[in-house]
């Protein structure tokens, strides 16, 4: 389940939290992301009265971050310590942009000042800190202008993930990095054995939630809400599932008749659990949902429980078979492979951040084997739905070709292919604009040919 953004923060009298203390918290984090932390865990460190307002910072700051970091290197020939350049970025990317700031730059800067002297790993650099930030101010548009003509500044992503991109979709890598940049929509997943979409769609409207029908059950609000104020989401009538992982389920069922009654479903990489409770939904399955990690199996469980549905929940490697494997051939298998992520950054702004250029191939590996070691669970006239949230190429068509030519049972069906985030559907199967608003993923329908 993706929670929803919190709203941008915005000068509030009323809250009791003084902004150095939130601006400490955030640089915290882009200092935890930085040694190689997911933005995730550094927020769960934040105290829980301060987790919203600083989750809210912090994504903007991992939007500019790139910005920011060339701002301070034309501030300064040398970076200061590791925490006080964090917390030097951080008020940076918040405050460039005038138009986006969320706080007036002089309190921005006041507030930065201070935090660095009320704490003991930047007390010593607050000067330098106030001397970068007002000279700053007093430049901004030279300084800016300079960052324009800096390609890893303007579009926020590392050279090695703009190249890559730009080699595989050279039509429209500026669309998928300018994407990467916006706020991605909230779209719930209606549970279709508790009520109907039109029926859910009326609830919202008496309640003044406006929202828009995307793909085959979903709905797109209009305006994100915390989970907690999602009518009927704590009696399991709808989940957060975003309009590109929709596609999963329609896609390995299809037509009921292809696989028969109470067919034997595999999701080989289940966690959270959204894709799992999705086929659930839709079908009358055998389910085993697999997940290497005990707490996200955990996470798999609840989720099927405020769902009221029912699954085989094992922790094992779906790659190691002869471990948990029964012996009985799969109807169908997802495989929703380990990836870069690369087509979910706007959920996750952290993740060019965290990832290196040689995460690619060594995650490319592990799907390989992933589909080698599933590809034999898998009965003749069965079907494997293979997808990654990634836009690179090497984790998309060119496994699933690459699979493809080694094994001569296996039949590319028509399939939806690389969706771009926030763009319509490039394939056959999936009519353009089907599920408007969407993440960047990848999807390809296998078929195992008869012997």
């Amino acid at each position: 389940m993706t929670q929803a953004e919190p709203d941008r923060v915005r000068p509030d009298n009323n809250t009791p939290t003084p902004l150095w203390q939130l601006l400490q918290a955030v640089a915290a984090c882009l200092h935890a992301v930085r040694m190689g932390q997911s933005g995730t865990a550094a927020l769960d460190k934040v105290a829980t009265p301060l987790r919203p307002a600083v989750q809210a910072l912090m994504y903007q700051v991992w939007r500019s971050l790139a910005r920011a970091e060339h701002l301070r290197s034309q501030l300064a020939s040398r970076a200061p310590p590791a925490q006080a350049d964090a917390l030097l970025c951080a008020v940076l990317a918040l405050g460039w942009r005038v138009d986006d700031a969320p706080y007036e730059a002089f309190t921005l800067v006041n507030q930065a000042v201070e935090a660095a002297k009320r704490q003991a790993s930047t007390k010593a650099q607050a000067g330098f800190i106030n001397a970068c930030l007002r000279r700053f101010l007093r430049e901004r548009d030279v300084l800016v202008a300079r960052s324009e003509r800096d390609p890893v500044a303007l579009w926020n992503h590392p050279s090695w993930w703009i190249a890559r991109v730009r080699k595989d979709h050279p039509a429209h890598w500026q669309d998928i990095l300018r994407a990467d940049l916006q706020h991605a929509p909230m779209t719930l997943r209606v549970n279709t054995r508790r009520t109907s979409r039109a029926d859910y769609l009326a609830q919202l409207a008496g309640q003044g939630i406006d929202a828009v029908a995307v793909g085959e059950s979903g709905l797109c609000l209009r305006h994100p809400l915390p989970v907690h104020r999602i009518p009927g989401f704590d009696a399991g009538m709808v989940s957060v599932q975003d309009a590109a992982g929709q596609m999963a389920a329609p896609l390995l069922l299809g037509p009921a008749a292809l696989l028969g009654a109470a067919p034997r479903v595999l999701d080989a990489c289940a966690a959270p659990g959204g894709k799992a409770a999705h086929l659930l939904e839709r079908a009358d399955c055998q389910l085993t949902a697999l997940d290497v990690d005990p707490l996200r199996c955990t996470r798999i469980a609840q989720t099927l429980t405020r769902l009221g549905l029912h699954a085989k929940v094992l922790v094992a490697d779906a790659a190691l078979p002869g471990t948990w494997w029964d012996g009985q051939l799969f109807d169908a298998i997802l495989l929703d492979a380990p990836c870069t992520a690369s087509g979910i950054v706007r959920r996750h702004p952290d993740v060019p951040w965290l990832r290196r250029a040689s995460d690619v191939d060594q995650l490319v590996a592990v799907q390989a084997r992933l589909l080698r070691s599933l590809w034999p669970l898998l009965r003749p006239g069965g079907r494997m739905v293979y997808c990654t949230c990634s836009v690179f190429r090497a984790e998309g068509d060119i496994q699933v070709q690459t699979f493809v030519e080694h094994n001569t049972d296996a039949a590319l069906l028509p399939s939806p292919g690389h969706l771009r985030p926030s763009l319509a559907a490039n394939g056959e199967s999936v009519p353009d604009n089907q599920n408007g608003d969407h993440d960047g993923f990848f999807y390809a329908l296998l078929e195992k040919r008869a012997a």
